[in-house]
């Protein structure tokens, strides 16, 4: 994924519900009195789409999620914006890894492949000590 495109499509997962994410950009884009500021566009029950500064286009989805809510925030100008109005939403818990297996593996009496392909050297061996003791 190329920088850019890194800035203008950005997601996180928080723990309020996805009507509580949409009321608070809401107030966090609308409240705005700089040139940064953006006007409510279009919303329904899972979206809103803000109006800015130039008529750049701001849009804000939410879905629900395993452990809370995900949040998708696009636009190509206000990427900061969205990036701190992310910082404002409380995050989800980290996913923990699945615990490993508590299972011991039952030995079949069978070497391991690199053990059994490998050449026996034993003989060699005691063929050299034999000679060193000869000698």
């Amino acid at each position: 994924m190329n920088n850019q495109q890194a800035r203008t499509l950005q997601e996180t997962t928080t723990t309020l519900s996805p009507a509580a994410v949409l009321a608070s950009a809401k107030t966090f884009f609308q409240r705005r009195n700089t040139i940064y500021s953006a006007f409510l566009e279009k919303e329904g029950p899972t979206y809103l789409t803000f109006r800015g500064q130039g008529g750049e286009e701001l849009v804000i989805a939410v879905r629900q999620v395993e452990g809370g809510t995900g949040v998708t925030g696009s636009t190509y100008m206000f990427d900061q914006q969205i990036a701190r109005f992310f910082a404002t939403l409380p995050p989800a818990p980290v996913a923990q890894p699945v615990a490993q297996s508590t299972m011991t593996p039952v030995s079949t009496g069978a070497r391991p492949d690199s053990a059994a392909n490998a050449p026996d050297q034993s003989a060699g061996t005691k063929a050299v000590a034999a000679a060193g003791a000869t000698a």
